[in-house]
């Protein structure tokens, strides 16, 4: 038997020397006689080169030998020109269809892309002022495997960061390609940052948002995070509106990673929409200071205030106080960013007699001389006993909201119903959130009809029982004030493109009608009378001026439900002048310490806030 590598070696002569089958023979003998095998062996040698079946009887041994080496040149030929075509159709659609993925995959290799918030829309008041801007500023970022000492880097850089080292060199230390540092620095920060010349510490411009008012209307404007998307306020409701498309910087770097010819250039820059607002710079100074100065003289907890335009709902001023700065509003308590006027409730008092007084004339069951015996100063529902400040005897409708009497308010209820009372509070807006422009507003609170008691319907008669918002508030008695329209309140008037077109403009939306005109005229002089020498809110008189309004004093609840003992909010809502509207005012003192009447705390702010506006916005008193 031959052995296998015997075999191998026989197949390698005959596949490659190309011999003749003589030569093969002669040759696989001479190994046979060679390794000493027996004569056995020939036959199986014989039987593997016998050639005589594969040629014709004319050919010789080198003819035969030419074309077993032609044959085999043939398939060789066609073995290479299989795999230079795979080659070539690899090539062919690695270069054609899989050309732009090659591009890409090999300018991650030496480029690298920062994606930034493109510059954001400005926010101006009616009158165009600036009160949102952007402006480009310094910001520092690493390449960390660029820095060779980074416990020596980081010392330097912390100095002028104010930050710690350890801070710092945790960033250095990072296995990222890229780290921020820190954004939105100081220029003399980043100044001194540059002239450290530290390889692969480096800064670039970013636009961050700038508010140069300061805490002027900050809860309504909100501010911004470090990327550029609006947190707060308008800048967050609006945030789609003010945002551009983001931009991407773009870097390039060599074989160690190190970054060279940085652009200043962009891929999708762009600049975002502008918003106007309706709100007006100097009312809303104006509210401010009284709000500061009422705070201050009262010993309140804080106090805001809304000025609205009874016609068509827009907001002039919304001021809180204390406010905050949104440039740094991170140093701030968060709660200091809520705009309370929107987002917060309260039991409003005897503020709400007067859309109850509305409700009554509205059903013409009584007019404003109808009487009412209010009890001498106590009257028992149930179990509990309500008081007025004052005993009363006989008071007609128009004197019941001129001296707030609770008694006079329960009275009248109980004439309406608890069904009527609950469509019309509904009708005016309470419980319902009224739309505004403006991010978490609240929606208070009334129960349904079904649910009132005896001693519900009597408390809700005089404001307590029922949560409102300071917006619900105001937008109501605008209802009043414009001759029966329930307005829908907004901010923003107009949006603007980049380059100052008018891309929307806001009309003035009427929501429904709640009362007729004759109802509204007769409201209208009913708080007239409030302010009067004999009314509760003769504080809020103007000497130029014919005013409306009404007082409105509760007590604050605490969180068991309960109310506090000492703690309470006053009011004044009303509006001027009185024969016709221009403008609709609120004013909220949060836990007064000297004091607790709204016509005590709030009307002398509501006066001078009115008398102030009147002024700047020049509007004469018609019709006194």
């Amino acid at each position: 038997m031959v052995p296998k590598k015997g075999i191998f070696r026989i197949l390698i002569v005959y596949l490659c020397a190309g011999f003749d089958a003589h030569a093969n023979e002669s040759k696989v003998l001479e190994y046979n006689a060679h390794s000493g095998q027996d004569a056995s062996q020939k036959n199986i040698i014989d039987h593997l080169f016998d050639q005589s079946n594969r040629y014709p009887s004319n050919y010789t041994g080198t003819q035969a030998h030419l074309h077993a080496m032609k044959r085999r040149i043939r398939w060789i030929g066609l073995a290479f020109g299989l795999c230079l075509l795979i080659i070539f159709v690899k090539a062919f659609y690695t270069q054609v269809y899989k050309k732009e993925w090659l591009s890409n995959e090999a300018s991650k290799q030496y480029i690298e892309y920062f994606r930034s918030p493109a510059k954001r829309g400005i926010i101006y008041d009616r009158q165009l002022r600036e009160m949102a801007v952007t402006i480009d500023s310094p910001s520092v970022f690493a390449h960390p495997s660029q820095i060779q000492n980074k416990k020596q880097t980081a010392q330097k850089i912390a100095q002028h960061l104010k930050q710690s080292t350890q801070t710092i060199l945790q960033k250095l230390s990072s296995d990222k390609g890229f780290v921020w540092l820190k954004r939105l620095i100081d220029p003399r920060q980043s100044s001194a940052i540059e002239k450290l010349k530290i390889p692969g510490i480096n800064v670039v411009l970013e636009p961050g948002r700038a508010y140069p008012n300061k805490s002027l209307a900050s809860q309504i404007i909100g501010f911004t995070g470090i990327d550029g998307n609006g947190l707060e306020g308008l800048e967050y409701y609006y945030n789609s509106t003010l945002a551009g498309k983001q931009f991407i910087t773009e870097t390039k770097k060599d074989a160690f990673g190190r970054g060279f010819l940085p652009t200043d250039g962009s891929v999708h820059k762009s600049v975002g929409q502008h918003i106007v607002l309706t709100l007006d710079q100097k009312i809303q100074y104006f509210c401010e200071t009284i709000l500061g100065e009422t705070v201050a003289e009262y010993e309140a907890k804080s106090a805001y205030a809304i000025v609205m335009r009874p016609d068509s709902g827009k907001i002039l001023a919304m001021a809180h106080y204390p406010s905050f700065n949104p440039n740094i509003f991170n140093t701030f308590n968060a709660s200091r960013w809520r705009n309370k006027a929107v987002t917060d409730t309260f039991e409003p008092g005897s503020t709400m007699k007067i859309f109850l007084a509305a409700a009554a004339l509205e059903s013409k069951k009584c007019d404003p001389n109808s009487i009412f015996f209010c009890e001498n100063g106590a009257y028992t529902i149930g179990n509990k006993t309500i008081h007025d400040s004052h005993p009363y005897s006989w008071l007609s409708l128009q004197q019941i909201i001129q001296h707030s009497s609770n008694i006079g308010a329960v009275k009248i209820g109980e004439l309406l119903g608890a069904k009527y009372m609950y469509q019309m509070l509904k009708a005016f807006g309470f419980a319902t959130k009224t739309d505004i422009d403006c991010p978490a507003e609240a929606n208070g609170s009334l129960m349904t009809d079904d649910l009132w008691t005896p001693l519900d319907q009597g408390a809700i008669c005089f404001g307590h029982g029922i949560s409102v918002s300071a917006i619900q508030l105001v937008t109501a008695v605008c209802a009043i004030a414009n001759g029966g329209n329930l307005m829908k309140p907004y901010f923003v008037k107009k949006i603007l493109s980049a380059d100052g077109k008018i891309i929307h403009e806001r009309a003035p939306q009427v929501v429904r009608r709640v009362i007729s005109q004759k109802t509204a005229d007769q409201i209208r002089r009913i708080m007239q009378t409030v302010v009067s020498s004999e009314g509760t809110g003769k504080k809020a008189a103007l000497d130029s001026y014919n005013v409306c309004g009404k007082t409105g004093t509760s007590r604050k609840l605490k969180s068991d439900g309960t109310y506090a003992r000492n703690l309470y909010i006053a009011s004044f809502l009303g509006f001027v002048p009185a024969n016709k509207p221009e403008i609709a005012i609120l004013v909220v003192v949060d836990e007064p310490g000297k004091g607790y009447y709204g016509g005590q705390v709030a009307a002398p702010a509501f006066k001078r806030i009115a008398y102030k506006t009147l002024q700047y916005l020049s509007i004469s008193n018609e019709g006194k």
